[in-house]
């Protein structure tokens, strides 16, 4: 590929980047607005300790973009590393970072504000539910408390793993 390709794409990838970057951060809060409103409203509107499957289905969605958009940050950072970075520039630093210092910046797929909203959105369902209905709600909220974990656990291996997979195609390829 040319010099100039390079750069349009390299500049488009970061483009790419930042864009999706900025869009987690305005997702979160209307996620979390969207489920208070609807945890309010169902339960409200509706009054059985059932109303918590709307509101808890606006989290399980919110928190799959969040991730999705994580993931493909993520990954797009490796492409860049492999294919764009010669052992130094941003994304060798902030992998570098990241496995000196863990811990060290925030939550980037909000997982503790998810597992928080989930506790309460059962809530309503432990309060007034009859045992079978609290039964079913809490399987399906500690569902989703499981898919929470899961996806933290992919998320904190996820930078080694695709750095390895991208260099791995970039040596099968040859270039």
């Amino acid at each position: 590929m040319n010099s100039d390709l390079r750069q349009i794409e390299y500049a488009a990838i970061r483009a790419t980047i930042r864009e999706r970057g900025t869009a987690r951060l305005v997702l979160a809060p209307l996620i979390f607005i969207a489920w208070g409103a609807g945890a309010i409203t169902t339960t409200a509107a509706i009054g059985i300790a059932l109303a918590t499957l709307v509101p808890l289905m606006v989290l399980a969605a919110g928190f799959e973009a969040i991730f999705a958009l994580h993931t493909n940050v993520e990954r797009i950072g490796r492409y860049l590393q492999v294919y764009h970075e010669d052992g130094e520039g941003w994304e060798h630093v902030a992998m570098d970072f990241g496995r000196r210092f863990p811990g060290a910046g925030p939550d980037p797929l909000y997982s503790r504000l998810f597992v928080i909203a989930t506790s309460i959105n059962y809530l309503p369902a432990a309060l007034g539910g009859t045992p079978i209905e609290a039964g079913i709600l809490a399987v399906l909220h500690f569902g989703l408390l499981l898919r929470i974990r899961v996806a933290r656990q992919a998320a904190a291996v996820q930078r080694a793993a695709d750095l390895e997979r991208f260099a791995s195609l970039k040596a099968n390829r040859g270039s």
